[in-house]
């Protein structure tokens, strides 16, 4: 190994970081504008005609009417029943139940306009983060201008500090109008998500709303306004505005109760007039109250309160939520897509683990005394070749490093922060392009002795010490793992000419303490973490291999790749751990592929390049410190820094998942017991309930169920999932066998206790049927609370205090009548019968429901609904499990011949140490046998 190390010379040794410059060609006819003497500019004339032709600088307002906006919250099928309910509900003169209705719609309009309404703030945020000055040559002077009237051809200024104000080409040229061959050390990590500043010289693109870190120039603007860098990102953000999964959700749930509401309501309509001979307005108030009691008026509401609750929990743990649906969306995400420079990563360099050469080592004595050179003795050396005060990123890692790693600048009197005790930098030459390194004169007190130091590049310092191949070797096996390498040496001689290596400083941007364990235990709750990141794909694999995740990082080309469909893309998007050099637009692609795929998925970041894909996303997360846009385009905030209070997000968003589908499940059984019972009992029996009791059903039951917020949860190992098929089967199949129970008990009371149907002096059956369509239904709910059987969970006390406080005084307002809601005392015989047999019925329809639930399979849903969709879908299911299975069984070879491998390995070994003492070529022989 070390002669292979020793023929690698100096030549492979990287000469520069490799940074790939997003560019785009420009016409022909935008390039002739670009011709503006650098140090006269534009005339007033011709800026007024560039504004004509391409606009101001700015991004545009697309602003939505708050008024039509608040009334789009009063669409949807539920809201459209309701709505139609309230006119008959006036028509009629039923002034409470038109309150009632009015009032639900009012506060679920609210509820959403309030929580939801932001479409244009995360453009106002972009807006905001671009420069409001520029230094500007106009008419042969340097003048301050607006940055919105910056048009093409304009040549501005650019110094340390100045927040670059449109996407413009440097020119080469110092601000005075001097020649300069240096560079701008631009920091653009909020728009392409690189961690460190990137040098840019004569000819580069310096992108809107970046900014200069290090050095001056004069620079043509070559686009402004939406044609900017910046100004793509705000257009995908202003082109995004889907509506959300949740709404989906409810919105499909509330089609079909309404659906077949509608049907049965019509049924009943025209037989309660032609067949009945009933008065239409009589007729009408029937199916309205029936309409009213069936819809799932509190739907919305409860599912609001429940998300309400849920997201003053995670304040708590200081993860904001600005949009209530976001937090059921969150339970159900699969793929977490991080970006990396500052979510990921501390977001600034940090000293890592140096190569160290040994001490006296020359180009042909690389072993020298043997002794090697300590961590503090190269933190030391690059101390002394570092500039004080420096705001680059690499000067203050390496200074900040030795203060904190080596004893002698650690233990330092107060106030001494420039002295090294013993020693005194006599001289210091900063950085430049030329030599491409730092070097300091420094004198050791003690003795007396001078010496130089110097620190830069490691090609640069290699050839200084004369070759070093270990070192050589060192800095390409750093580059690889995409670690920032610098040189370090010093001279060992009295006329400081003669240098000797030192060492190699390696630099990272470190990932933040608690990244690894999030990822593990995202992984852990079946959430797949996927590293988006506009850095080099070395430097993102390394970051992934100390996080813990599989290194599969691909090139952000391969998503522009044009030998590929959709589909290929997109199956690329699924299988990679991440993507490397990305942009905006690659940001926001690479979600919509996910999505593509019926994947949910979550998106953080803290920049301006990750806000379209945070708005993109079905949960956008915005970390902390994150800029405005990020902020503005994002559903969630993280307050703490890190991502480990997103896994407190993930858990607490399915405890609330699981409160919304138990009561989802509840819900529409209900409905569908009740009308199946009423839409029956109406049109054989013309048997139905007072309107007060019906309406008591409906509002008792609703409001009891409020508590389900607060209820106990178990929260699922995997991303949940509505599964809408299950959940309206399993509704379907319980609402049938709840409406049998009810028939029991009317033909039990008609039939053997002869109760009479339709008696105005003995209405007892209406209020035995009261309380059990009350109470029996209403008791189901101890059931949908999971998927399990119901006693593996207990509810909480409120929960269980407020069901059956709604039933206990069902019961005893049945048992002792209350005329005003024109229920009659039935006694506490049938009172307690009916409560009993409810007891007893959830128990066994949740039986019913953990049969239901552990035989459901996508396979059932495709034969019981056989679209050409799921047909397809379930062939493919098959072929892909086939192909599972024949790569486990691969697999399972591969381990046992690995086994055997390594037995015989271990064997050889145990032989080879036993041989070992002897010299003799009989036992050489055996081992090369063996």
């Amino acid at each position: 190994i070390k002669k292979e190390k020793a023929k690698i010379n100096e030549a492979d040794v990287p000469q520069d970081d490799h940074h790939v410059e997003v560019t785009e060609a420009l016409d022909a006819e935008l390039e002739k504008l670009l011709l503006t003497p650098p140090n006269t500019g534009l005339t007033t004339a011709q800026v007024e005609e560039r504004l004509l032709q391409f606009g101001k600088n700015e991004i545009p307002e697309n602003k939505t009417n708050p008024w039509l906006k608040f009334l789009s919250y009063f669409l949807g099928a539920i809201s459209f029943l309701l709505e139609f309910a309230a006119v008959i509900t006036a028509i009629l003169q039923s002034w409470a139940d038109f309150i009632i209705l009015v009032s639900v719609l009012i506060i679920n309009a609210c509820i959403g306009f309030f929580e939801e309404a932001r479409a244009e703030s995360a453009l106002d945020a972009l807006k905001n983060t671009l420069a409001l000055k520029s230094r500007t040559w106009r008419n042969g002077e340097l003048i301050e201008v607006d940055s919105a009237l910056l048009v093409p051809g304009d040549i501005i200024a650019i110094r340390l500090g100045d927040i670059i104000p449109a996407d413009c080409r440097l020119l080469g040229i110092g601000v005075t109008g001097e020649e300069t061959e240096g560079a701008l050390q631009i920091d653009q990590a909020a728009l392409t998500g690189e961690s460190l500043p990137v040098s840019k010289k004569k000819g580069d693109t310096a992108y809107s709303s970046s900014i200069c870190k290090q050095g001056q120039m004069l620079a043509v603007v070559v686009k402004t306004g939406v044609n900017t860098y910046i100004g793509r990102a705000a257009n995908l953000i202003s082109i995004t505005n889907e509506q959300g999964h949740f709404q989906i959700i409810i919105n499909r749930i509330g089609n079909f109760l309404v659906l077949i509401t509608v049907v049965m309501a019509l049924v009943i309509l025209f037989v309660s007039i032609f067949a009945q001979k009933m008065t239409f307005l009589h007729a009408l108030e029937q199916v309205v109250v029936l309409t009213i009691a069936a819809i799932p008026v509190g739907l919305p509401t409860v599912m609001s309160v429940t998300m309400a609750v849920g997201a003053s929990q995670l304040a708590k743990k200081k993860v904001i939520v600005k949009r209530l649906t976001a937090i059921e969306e969150l339970a159900s995400v699969s793929i977490l897509c991080s970006d990396k420079t500052g979510t990921l990563t501390e977001n600034k360099l940090s000293f890592d683990e140096p190569y160290l050469a040994n001490k006296g080592s020359t180009p042909s004595d690389i072993i020298g005394t043997g002794e090697r050179y300590t961590a503090e003795d190269i933190l030391l050396d690059a101390y002394f070749s570092s500039e004080p005060g420096a705001q680059d990123p690499i000067e203050s890692a390496i200074r900040k490093a030795a203060e904190s790693g080596v004893a002698l600048l650690r233990d330092r009197p107060a106030g001494s922060a420039h002295n090294i005790p013993g020693y005194k930098v006599d001289s210091f030459t900063p950085f430049n392009p030329n030599s491409k390194y730092t070097e300091a004169k420094v004198t050791d007190l003690s003795t007396g002795k001078k010496f130089r130091v110097i620190k830069g590049a490691p090609q640069v310092i290699v050839r200084l010490c004369g070759g070093h191949s270990e070192a050589t070797a060192a800095v390409v096996e750093l580059a690889k793992r995409g670690l920032r390498a610098l040189g370090v040496a010093r001279t060992v001689d009295e006329n400081m000419e003669e240098f000797e290596l030192v060492g190699m400083v390696s630099l990272l941007d470190p990932p933040r303490p608690d990244s690894g364990e999030t990822i593990r235990r995202c992984m852990a709750l079946g959430v797949a973490v996927k590293m988006i990141t506009g850095d080099q794909a070395i430097i993102a694999k390394e970051v992934a291999y100390r996080l813990g995740m599989q290194r599969t990082i691909l090139d952000a080309t391969s998503l522009t790749d044009p030998s590929l469909d959709v589909e290929q893309l997109t199956e690329r998007c699924v299988k990679a751990d991440g993507f490397a050099q990305v942009i905006p637009e690659h940001k926001y692609r690479v979600v919509e592929l996910l999505q593509d795929k019926g994947l949910l998925v979550a998106m953080t970041g803290d920049g301006v390049n990750d806000a379209p894909a945070l708005k993109k996303a079905d949960v956008g997360i915005a970390v902390e410190g994150c800029t405005d846009a990020a902020r503005s385009a994002a559903d969630i905030v993280l307050l703490d820094s890190g991502l480990s209070t997103i896994v407190d997000g993930i858990e607490t968003s399915r405890a609330i998942f699981q409160r919304m589908r138990s009561y989802a499940l509840y819900r529409i059984a209900s409905t569908i017991h009740f009308l199946l019972f009423f839409f029956f009992s109406i049109l054989i029996f013309q048997f139905t309930l007072p309107n007060k009791l019906i309406l008591l059903i409906a509002v008792l039951n609703d409001a009891a169920t409020l508590v389900i917020s607060i209820d106990n949860a178990r929260i699922n190992k995997r991303p949940d999932k509505w599964r809408l098929g299950q959940l309206i089967s399993l509704s379907f199949v319980l609402g049938v066998l709840l409406c049998i129970i009810s028939y029991a008990h009317f033909f039990v009371a008609k039939d053997i206790f002869n109760l009479p149907v339709n008696s105005k002096h003995d209405t007892r059956l209406h209020t035995i049927m009261y309380l059990q369509i009350s109470s029996c239904p209403h008791f189901v709910i101890f059931s949908t609370r999971l998927s399990d059987p119901f006693y593996k969970n207990m509810p909480s006390i409120p929960f269980i205090v407020a069901i059956a406080g709604t039933q206990v005084f069902a019961m005893f307002m049945s048992i002792y009548g209350f005329p005003a809601f024109d229920a009659q005392a039935i006694g506490w015989g049938w009172g307690l019968a009916v409560m009993g047999i409810s007891t007893v019925s959830f128990m066994l329809l949740d039986v019913v429901k953990v049969l239901v639930i552990k035989n459901w399979s996508f396979e059932v849903t495709a034969k019981l609904w056989p679209v050409k969709s799921r047909r397809s879908e379930l062939s493919r299911r098959k072929g892909q499990a086939l192909i599972d299975s024949r790569v486990r069984s691969n697999i399972k070879k591969v381990r046992a011949a690995s086994k055997t491998i390594l037995a015989v390995s271990a064997f050889q070994d145990k032989t080879e140490k036993k041989l070992e003492p002897s010299t003799s070529t009989d036992n050489v022989d055996t081992v090369i046998q063996l």
